[in-house]
């Protein structure tokens, strides 16, 4: 299913029972997957450790704002980034992928959209699963 494997996956989610979930189905595509719990474990660890992707849960904040995903693109711009969340309002993906967002899954759909989405980001495309058909772009917005 990945084109390529990833070196090392950053996971964060302030909902432990979920986040392992989510671990381990990464964990069946890539060889390292590090948990962060909070934002500044994970612009700490996104900083540090230097990784191939993000998956992060939009509610990481505990102001719900998209301050931590602007801070991550600020800091890290190469780090693909893919936005879970419980929200499927349109407002909601948009405002993530305004924000740097590379794509946007919904939380229960999980199981069937998050290494789809991880493909088509590392093929330098965007992904709004979170509409009905899904939606996977090369790279520009269509």
């Amino acid at each position: 299913m990945l084109e390529q494997a990833l070196s090392c996956v950053l996971l964060a989610d302030r909902h432990h029972g979920l986040t392992e979930g989510v671990r381990g189905l990464l964990e069946t595509a890539f060889p390292t997957v590090i948990m962060a719990a909070d934002e500044a474990s994970l612009l700490e660890g996104a900083i540090r450790l230097k990784p191939d992707l993000a998956v992060v849960d939009l509610s990481l904040a505990r102001d719900n704002g998209l301050d931590w995903l602007r801070a991550l693109r600020q800091r890290c711009p190469n780090l693909k980034v893919i936005v879970l969340s419980v929200h499927d309002e349109q407002s909601v993906r948009r405002a993530a992928m305004a924000a740097g967002a590379d794509a946007f899954v919904l939380k229960r759909e999980i199981a069937t959209d998050l290494l789809a989405a991880v493909d088509a980001v590392q093929g330098g495309g965007s992904v709004d699963a979170s509409s009905k058909e899904g939606r996977a772009t090369g790279g520009e917005e269509n």
